[in-house]
Formats: structure tokens, C-alpha cells, sequence
């Protein structure tokens, strides 16, 4: 279907614009819009199989494409829900760019506890290395100067952003998927060791543990059907993955290691003592 007849266009996409598109999406994601002259100048994906390789392009398709009948669509946009976008795109264009350029940023931040004073807010200069999304917050990974490491900063609290004319060399060994690998979420602490995690998910949170591990490393181990699974990871124990465990509530119980079952006892403690 024509993009001039879809109902959410504004008038034809001017050839320019259209052209400038097709080459940022080679460029960031390296999938190629090519035209087919012999079947009427018909624009297609050249190589399809590079969505199921790249993440973030299949989470974009997925976040911003809708049903092909756009008609189909119209009559039931108020019955199809759509998630918001994450919190903290304002900069994300400029955070691309200067990871493409490999340019270094200056930022004001507002730590979360800085909420009723300045004395709070931060100016450093960072390398951005890589972007992260989780629980719907995009994060920035970069080498700060002024902590002289890498750090993870949540782009929802930038108050300021400039792009600087000043380049740096990104790191031959680094590699972001790696650099995540051991954690569940974006904290990262090189000094904590990785751990063999066992837990016991009770009724459908089995299921639902099948279906979407909470890490990379899950395996499934002892299991009696329709009452509970017992699922083993290694990884690294922190404050988003106690966060994670929480959020399951009383159908999941961790059986090792005792360091965190005293963890989340303390924290469960401190829940119920929110209630008497």
C-alpha cells in the first residue's frame, strides 16, 4: 500500500528525506532498503535476515509497526493497546551521533537524590560506549572522566546535554553484550563475584520463567508438574536482580545461596514492617 493512501500520512515523503532515511537505517543497523526497477520501482528489505540477528532493530520494528490493513487498524486503534516509549529519548539522537562519531559528551545530571537541591546536580564529560534499555528506561554506558571508569547513568535524569568536538577511540576488547552478560539489569560492580543462584518458582511463575528467563544462564533443574520448578543461573548477585525476585512475590522462594535468601528476608521484613 501506497504510503500516500495509509491514514496516518501527511502527504508524500519527499524523495530527499526518503533517501536520507534509507541510508541512517544501513548505516545503524546495516539493513538495506533497495528498490526493485523490474516490478515497478518496489522498494524491499534486501536482507531480512539481519532483523533476526540485530536486537535493536527488531525491537524497533516491533515497537513502532502496526497491522498492514491500515484500515483494519484505524477501526480498532482503541482496542489495541500500545506501550508508551521508554522515558529519557530527548537526547537520544545526539547520543547516537556521537557514538557513531566516537565524540565525547558533556552532561548535567540530577542524581535521584538530589530532588530538592542543586547541590546534587553533576557535570562530567563521558565517552559513550553503548545504550541500554531496561524496565523501560534507556541507559547510557560510557567512560566517565571524572570517576575515571565506566559507568551506567539513566538518560531521564540528564538536565543538559552538548555533543563536544572532541573524539576518542572506543576500546578494540569491548563488547556491551558482554559487559552485561553476568548481571540482570544495567549495575555492574567488576568486584562481585559470579554466583550460583538457585530458586523455586511455585504454579504458572514456573511458566512464565519457561517461556521468559530471567537470565541468559537459566537452567531447569528438579520440577514436579502443575506445582513447582526449580531453575539454576550464574550470575552476579545485585540489588536489580533482589528487585526482579521481589516482583514475584510468594511464588518464588530462593533456595541458594543463604547470602541472598538473608537478603531477601531482610528486605521482605522490611516490607511487611511497612504494613503493621
Amino acid at each position: 500500500m501506497l504510503w500516500e493512501d495509509c491514514p496516518l500520512s501527511n502527504g508524500p515523503i519527499p524523495l530527499r528525506t526518503f533517501h536520507e532515511q534509507r541510508k541512517g537505517i544501513k548505516e545503524m543497523f546495516g539493513i538495506e532498503i533497495v528498490c526493485d526497477r523490474s516490478h515497478g520501482n518496489v522498494y524491499y528489505v534486501k536482507n531480512p535476515e539481519v532483523l533476526e540477528k540485530q536486537k535493536v532493530a527488531k525491537w524497533l520494528l516491533h515497537k513502532y509497526s502496526i497491522p498492514q490493513e491500515f484500515a483494519t487498524f484505524n477501526s480498532m486503534k482503541d482496542r489495541i493497546l500500545l506501550e508508551e516509549i521508554p522515558l529519557g529519548t530527548a537526547f537520544l539522537d545526539d547520543i547516537i551521533e556521537a557514538m557513531q562519531k566516537n565524540m565525547e559528551l558533556r552532561i548535567d545530571y540530577q542524581r535521584y537524590e538530589g530532588e530538592q537541591g542543586e547541590e546534587h546536580l553533576q557535570t562530567f564529560h563521558i565517552q559513550p560506549y553503548a545504550l541500554k534499555v531496561f524496565n523501560r528506561r534507556w541507559y547510557l554506558l560510557g567512560f566517565i572522566k571524572e570517576k575515571d571508569g565506566l559507568r551506567t547513568i539513566a538518560l531521564d535524569r540528564i538536565l543538559a546535554l552538548k555533543v563536544l568536538t572532541k573524539s576518542f577511540t572506543l576500546p578494540e576488547d569491548f563488547d556491551a553484550q558482554k559487559y552485561f552478560s553476568n548481571v540482570v539489569g544495567i549495575f555492574v560492580n567488576k568486584d562481585l563475584p559470579i554466583t550460583k543462584v538457585k530458586i523455586r518458582a511455585y504454579g504458572i511463575q514456573a511458566e512464565y520463567l519457561r517461556s521468559t528467563p530471567l537470565h541468559k544462564s537459566q537452567s531447569e533443574g528438579k520440577s514436579k508438574h502443575g506445582e513447582f520448578a526449580e531453575f539454576t543461573y550464574r550470575l552476579c548477585i545485585t540489588p536489580e536482580l533482589i528487585s526482579q525476585l521481589l516482583s514475584m512475590g510468594d511464588k518464588v522462594e530462593v533456595l541458594e545461596p543463604e547470602e541472598l535468601r538473608g537478603k531477601m528476608k531482610e528486605r521482605i521484613k522490611n516490607m511487611f514492617n511497612c504494613y503493621k
